[in-house]
């Protein structure tokens, strides 16, 4: 009976896999677009902060409200929620436009470097073979970490987008305009995600005695 209804699971699963990912690719594709036509720089200051935050909350609704996607979701190992934060190594990127003149010092040496560590630990995170136990412990503190670090960002960028927005012209065209519009939703909703499923699955009730 069990593994009837473990066979039965594929299909469904492979469906919405399916879609999750054409979901993803077009609304990377739609924040490729907004990024081309330079639609942020005419929004009011703080437009970039705000959509970020909708488009997190709907992400988040999607995730834990969409039974078929919370299911898939809750199938996936950890460490694929984990794995799309090695893009933050954008953080080089940050630092690299703070020495041209791009950014200010406040926004992209803080912000740069902190995603420069968190991409690193989750390089680790990802990869190093630790007791499942074990990895249930680093998980949590690199996810805290990292959920810290992004806030920050955003915190920094609410705060000088509203009193000198023109100091943050670089992240509302191609390529860091993606940042508001697809990739931090993305990496704010799986550290909530993450949380969720560690608390979830302590190492106790993980490796019962």
């Amino acid at each position: 009976m069990g593994s009837r209804s473990r066979s039965s699971n594929p299909q469904p699963q492979t469906s919405v896999r399916i879609i999750v990912r054409l979901v993803l690719w077009t609304w990377f594709l739609a924040a490729l677009v907004v990024g081309r036509l330079e639609l942020l720089a005419r929004l009011p200051a703080l437009a970039p902060q705000i959509i970020l935050v909708v488009l997190t909350a709907l992400l988040l609704t999607a995730c834990f409200g969409i039974t078929a996607v919370r299911a898939w979701i809750d199938a996936l190992d950890v460490r694929a929620l984990v794995l799309p934060h090695v893009t933050r190594f954008v953080g080089f990127y940050f630092l690299f436009l703070y020495q041209r003149g791009a950014l200010p010092y406040a926004f992209a040496v803080p912000g740069g470097w902190g995603d420069i560590i968190v991409a690193s630990l989750a390089v680790g995170v990802v990869f190093l073979p630790l007791r499942e136990e074990l990895h249930h412990h680093v998980c949590f503190i690199w996810n805290t970490i990292g959920l810290v670090d992004i806030l920050f960002v955003v915190f920094t960028a609410a705060r000088i987008g509203f009193s000198r927005p023109w100091q943050l012209g670089a992240l509302q065209v191609l390529p860091l305009s993606v940042l508001p519009t697809f990739l931090m939703p993305l990496i704010i909703a799986t550290h909530v995600i993450i949380y969720v499923r560690l608390m979830r699955k302590s190492p106790e009730t993980a490796n019962p005695a």
